[in-house]
């Protein structure tokens, strides 16, 4: 179990390093490539699919670019089995604080994230 708590915190690290450098390739060695991203803090409800979000981060100013601090923890790992585990991480590009709950999936003795489901929260001025 610990090898897998330490696996999944070496995925969850380059997660949050492909975020805060808006680094694209790292970012799709973390997600499986049939990897659902959503939220319903936008109206109609945002999803997309890898082919769709990739290029959105590849298109951002990265945080690192603007010399923001970072502010990425992750909170919680809980591993349903061999295969299986919801990670819940915080956050933090330009005024927002995003509050992830990941879900990743063991296959071919990898894990990467098949789902990300997030809240944004404003951050005050």
């Amino acid at each position: 179990m610990t090898r897998a708590l330490n696996d999944i915190g070496d995925v969850i690290q380059d997660y949050f390093d492909a975020l805060h450098f808006c680094d694209v390739d790292k970012l799709q060695r973390v997600f499986h490539p049939k990897a659902i991203y959503a939220t319903a803090d936008e109206t109609p409800l945002l999803y997309r699919t890898m082919v769709e979000y990739i290029p959105v981060v590849a298109a951002r100013q990265s945080p690192a670019s603007r010399n923001e601090p970072r502010r990425d923890h992750i909170d919680a790992i809980d591993l349903a089995g061999e295969n299986t585990a919801v990670v819940r991480v915080r956050c933090s590009i330009g005024p927002r604080d995003f509050v992830d709950f990941l879900t990743l999936v063991r296959t071919e003795g990898e894990w990467r994230i098949i789902a990300k489901v997030f809240q944004i929260i404003e951050r005050p001025s």
